[in-house]
């Protein structure tokens, strides 16, 4: 291994069954600089860094950490080795103090006794390193999204990691905490910590990267220096094509007077008087913070919680679905924001996922018609481009599973 190097992924592999998610993929990482990782959805990114962290065992190829070679890593390795990873999804208790959390798994303790004064000492000097206010004691439950973020950071810095890899760390946060989190990775890259950052935000790889590994369908395409590298140039390695308009023309389809779903004055679920009207062919945006009620709206529309006042009307009538068995029969569907609990069903396969929905009215006596569910499936994967070498692939399976839908 070149001496310029913390850490190499060397022609890894990664196969399912049924499924290469991983074909040959080489990375490499300098010390002291910010590698971009991007790619579309199912790219195989999620599957890569997780090889790095030992949550994935490689089917092939070798990981060489400081010059030290290993066919695949264990959690614990990874530690050893200064290998940390922050997810989407934290790693954090709720319930737990920000002090607490930073020393999860590791307390300080005085004999027997956990310390917590102790660790909320350390908290305090790990929190002023990154310059973020933090009180030590404050619960994550009551800490914003931003700055559970950081204390995740703190965390992995807590545990002498150097090399850090951010999956979408800045999907979840307001503008003024993106750029705080800016603010720190670029801190931690001038103090020679090496840092994978993913994200499908170019303009941030612009902001923070020094180069940009672009992967496709779980293969290495190529790495750019960033400054050298365009937005146009970085799209086509991604989806293998050129893309001549990103928002192609959609004529005019919508109907000012054609509306298709009304909402007057709707309160529940945390939400208070919305009003709101979808045309045919329209897409709406709901905007606002998290916390801002855009999830809980949308569980209230689909029957998933009780609404308190207000009338929504679809398609020129007053409904109150009661569940979201009532409002899948009125011909609405919901895409929930965390697809893994409450969306796909990971142990099932693709097929009985696509047909879960309308199974019973495809059956007749209880007896799921065969046929037809063949059907449907086949006629919803090719319409989705779902990449599988068979229907009865299991969900788990797939890439990107943290955005099956």
């Amino acid at each position: 291994m070149s001496e310029e190097y913390v850490l190499q992924l060397q022609h890894i592999r990664k196969e399912y069954p049924g499924v290469v998610a991983l074909k040959d993929v080489t990375l490499e990482l300098k010390k002291g600089e910010i590698l971009a990782l991007i790619g579309e959805n199912g790219a195989g990114k999620s599957t890569l860094i997780k090889c790095c962290s030992g949550a994935v065992i490689p089917t092939a190829g070798k990981i060489v950490v400081n010059g030290k070679e290993f066919t695949s890593m264990t959690p614990q390795l990874a530690a050893e080795n200064g290998i940390a990873i922050i997810y989407q999804e934290f790693n954090n208790v709720k319930e737990l103090s920000a002090a607490e959390n930073l020393f999860l798994g590791r307390p300080i303790r005085k004999g027997i006794v956990v310390d917590k004064a102790a660790m909320e000492k350390e908290a305090v000097k790990a929190f002023e390193r990154l310059h973020i206010k933090i009180d030590p004691k404050t619960l994550m439950k009551n800490l914003t999204v931003g700055y559970q973020q950081m204390v995740e950071i703190a965390k992995a810095i807590q545990q002498n990691a150097q090399i850090l890899i951010m999956d979408e760390p800045s999907a979840p946060l307001t503008s003024a905490e993106v750029e705080s989190m800016f603010e720190v990775v670029e801190q931690l890259r001038d103090e020679g910590i090496s840092i994978i950052y993913i994200s499908h935000r170019l303009e941030e790889l612009y902001r923070l990267s020094d180069r940009i590994l672009v992967m496709r369908d779980g293969e290495y395409v190529k790495t750019l220096i960033t400054e050298e590298s365009n937005t146009q140039e970085l799209i086509r390695l991604m989806v293998g094509r050129e893309l001549t308009e990103s928002y192609p023309p959609r004529g005019n389809c919508v109907k000012e007077d054609d509306v298709v779903l009304e909402l007057k004055d709707v309160t529940g679920n945390g939400d208070k008087n919305i009003s709101l009207k979808v045309r045919r062919g329209e897409i709406l945006g709901l905007g606002g913070l998290v916390g801002a009620g855009r999830t809980e709206l949308a569980q209230l529309i689909f029957g998933a919680a009780k609404k308190e006042s207000g009338q929504v009307i679809f398609k020129g009538k007053e409904i109150n679905p009661k569940s979201p068995r009532e409002a899948i029969d009125l011909g609405i569907a919901l895409v929930p924001e965390d697809r893994k609990r409450h969306g796909a069903m990971l142990g099932i396969s693709i097929k009985n996922n696509i047909n879960m929905p309308i199974y019973e009215r495809n059956s007749t006596l209880s007896v799921i018609d065969s046929k037809k569910e063949k059907e449907i499936a086949e006629k919803y994967q090719k319409n989705m481009a779902i990449k599988t070498p068979s229907l009865n692939q299991l969900v788990k399976n797939l890439r990107n599973l943290s955005k099956v839908s």
